[in-house]
């Protein structure tokens, strides 16, 4: 039997929404054993005074199994 559990990250990233995913997938995996899956909670951009996007973020739920 296996029992997983969930922790929630906030990354962002200069370039794209995925890139957030990716560079948030990356972290999680220094840290957490075993991750098995994550569910993109959020979206949210930075605007400048300019009107133009800056910054990508996204709330992730991560999900990973506890070893025994």
């Amino acid at each position: 039997m296996s029992v997983a559990k969930i922790t929630e990250i906030k990354v962002s990233s200069a370039k794209s929404f995925d890139d957030a995913v990716r560079e948030g997938i990356a972290r999680a995996n220094k840290t957490l054993k075993n991750v098995r899956s994550a569910w993109v909670k959020d979206f949210e951009v930075i605007v400048d005074e300019q009107g133009q996007i800056t910054e990508y973020r996204v709330l992730m739920k991560v999900s990973f199994i506890l070893e025994d």
